[in-house]
């Protein structure tokens, strides 16, 4: 059964950083495109960040461009989520979700997205 786990939520002060890591079991990670969402309270899920299978194709929302940089370690089966200069608005329930490696399908479709981890808690507050 496959799995994905998020980690490294908390509580960080405006400016500061997290790294989020999304750890995998259960399949080769090296056959999956992995995104990041986060849902904020009473507002819809949105897409963060998408990395291709391979890692050579990597997509961000606008709102977190040049502040956030997504990576992964097929080898450690990991994805991360560096977040850098975070802002109160970036206060969310962070998920991350795999879906067969698809080159040419919208990186932020959450349909097209087959298994999903139970969320890390990220807030940013002073």
């Amino acid at each position: 059964q496959p799995q994905l786990v998020e980690s490294g939520g908390g509580l960080v002060q405006p400016g500061g950083s997290l790294r989020l890591s999304c750890a995998v079991s259960g399949f080769t990670l090296n056959y999956y495109d992995i995104a990041w969402f986060r849902q904020a309270p009473g507002k819809e899920r949105e897409g963060v960040s998408h990395i291709s299978s391979r890692g050579d194709i990597t997509y961000y929302a606008g709102s977190v461009k040049g502040r956030f940089t997504i990576s992964r370690d097929n080898a450690k089966n990991t994805v991360y989520l560096q977040m850098n200069s975070l802002k109160p608005e970036d206060t969310a329930v962070y998920y991350c979700a795999r879906r067969t490696s698809s080159t040419f399908v919208a990186p932020f479709n959450p349909l097209t997205y087959d298994y999903w981890g139970q969320g890390t808690q990220v807030t940013v507050s002073s």
